[in-house]
């Protein structure tokens, strides 16, 4: 017997690919790739970059540049997204991108290199924040979860070939053509979507008029995340400077910027904003240290902790593609529920594996997959529920805030995991015992998160209100 999704999904009577959508559908996977693609080439090469430019002090920031430029990207593209439409912010992300990939395949010092990603990463955050708002508008709820398992499959090639198609740009004409190589890629993709984006209208409503001051927060809560992830970084005699000034100067913005009642983990909305960031935070803290298990714990090659990134990226896309076929009968709660707990088993899995030279190395690729399809299970779930709780005029607030507490999750996870790595190579201990020590951390978010996804609203729960949107903070 038919269920309300299926029957929603027959009466729209097409697909992600119907003829008024098709431009938008293959725009957005075409501008997905190509940021997957960039972020996946740029760790590939970025030994060589330095080996060039020579800057180690400079080397983290180029990652940490990016992620900055992507958290403010993303506030400003929703806000301006409700008040003044698709197109124009789109067309400013792009903009942006490209630029970044100009300065920074002419860059003549890593420094210039990390500024260049800063700006890219503004053009990359709008690409996410503004794709969240066209699905919200343009796809009836019944094929929203299959255009996320579409977007979600766009990291499956990069995931794949990107590095190796990077690594061998870089030992031939040079790194620099990295980034050069991509830009007639973006004007291509920026003929398909642009127009599309153009087209896509709002409903009759009107956001109330928007707080002020949203690009300061913004700026204020980079500012406070740079400052937290860089104590993670510094001497012991820093560190709590450093947290208590990222605190003092990013938290009360990130309040203003998100529901009221997110780090209380209210139940709905607030719940699924926090519960977004535990499990972006529950992954990347171990996925950035994967390779590090396989090659420092286990003595595996390089090869065998690329394979290990490759298995997850293709877990991660089964897991949405999973999700996709199940969430109308299993509902979001339970699958949320369910990719939390694989996330947990996967990390728990290549901790043990890393730790234990009497177990075979080929545990930490199974368990990885394993972390993969938890997470492919749970992410897109989490926009969906966004989406269908928040009123048209509102997707942006809405959805700037979830990636918002994404980006953070991805940043503290692997800077919190990274440090207690330092602190165990610091003093010589095994590297098994300290990086499985080191993924105890994300393995007990992800089972917090566990725990949380009782508070998350489920399939019977009306839609979110006016009053649950950020507005006056937490």
């Amino acid at each position: 017997m038919a269920g309300p999704i299926d029957e929603q999904r027959a009466a729209s009577g097409d697909g992600v690919l119907a003829p008024h959508r098709k431009a938008l559908t293959i725009g957005m996977v075409s501008t997905v790739t190509l940021v997957a693609f960039e972020s996946l080439a740029v760790i590939t090469i970025l030994p060589d970059i330095e080996d060039d430019l020579v800057g180690l002090s400079w080397y983290g920031w180029v990652t940490s540049a990016f992620f900055l430029g992507t958290l403010i990207g993303i506030v400003v593209a929703g806000d301006q997204a409700d008040r003044r439409g698709l197109g124009r912010p789109y067309v400013t992300g792009l903009s942006l991108f490209a630029l970044g990939l100009v300065l920074g395949g002419l860059a003549m010092s890593m420094p210039v290199l990390v500024a260049a990603r800063f700006v890219q990463g503004l053009g990359a955050g709008v690409v996410p924040a503004i794709g969240y708002i066209a699905i919200g508008r343009v796809y009836p709820e019944a094929l929203r979860p299959r255009m996320f398992a579409v977007l979600s499959t766009a990291w499956v090639v990069p995931g794949i070939a990107g590095p190796a198609l990077a690594e061998r740009v870089s030992n031939g004409p040079g790194w620099r053509w990295v980034f050069l190589g991509l830009i007639p890629l973006v004007l291509i993709a920026g003929t398909i979507v642009i127009p599309a984006m153009l087209a896509v209208r709002s409903d009759d409503e009107t956001l109330d008029a928007p707080p002020r001051g949203r690009l300061v927060d913004a700026v204020l809560v980079a500012g406070g995340a740079a400052m937290v992830v860089g104590a993670f970084t510094s001497s012991v005699l820093l560190v709590p400077l450093l947290l208590a000034g990222g605190i003092a100067v990013g938290f009360r913005p990130l309040l203003r910027l998100t529901p009221p009642g997110t780090f209380r983990a209210a139940s709905g909305l607030p719940a699924v904003i926090l519960s977004r960031g535990l499990l972006t935070f529950g992954f990347f803290g171990a996925d950035t240290f994967v390779p590090h298990a396989l090659t420092d714990a286990r003595g595996a090659s390089t090869a065998s902790g690329s394979i290990a990134v490759s298995a997850s990226v293709l877990g991660w896309t089964s897991g949405s593609w999973l999700q996709e076929r199940k969430v109308a009968t299993l509902g979001e709660r339970t699958l949320i529920r369910a990719g939390y707990v694989l996330l947990a088993a996967g990390g728990a899995g290549v901790a043990v594996t890393a730790a234990t030279v009497t177990l075979p190395v080929w545990l930490i690729h199974v368990s990885w997959t394993v972390g993969g399809l938890g997470i492919g299970i749970a992410y897109s779930v989490h926009s969906q529920l966004v989406l269908s709780r928040s009123r048209t005029a509102e997707l942006g607030a809405s959805t700037s805030a979830l990636q918002l507490c994404d980006n953070l999750g991805v940043a503290l996870g692997a800077g919190v995991t990274g440090a207690v790595v330092t602190f165990a190579d610091g003093r010589s201990w095994d590297p098994g015992n300290g990086v499985a020590l080191a993924l105890l951390i994300p393995v007990s978010v992800a089972v917090g998160g566990v725990a949380l996804s009782t508070r998350l609203p489920s399939r019977r729960q009306a839609p979110v209100s006016r009053g649950t949107v950020p507005s006056h903070g937490n």
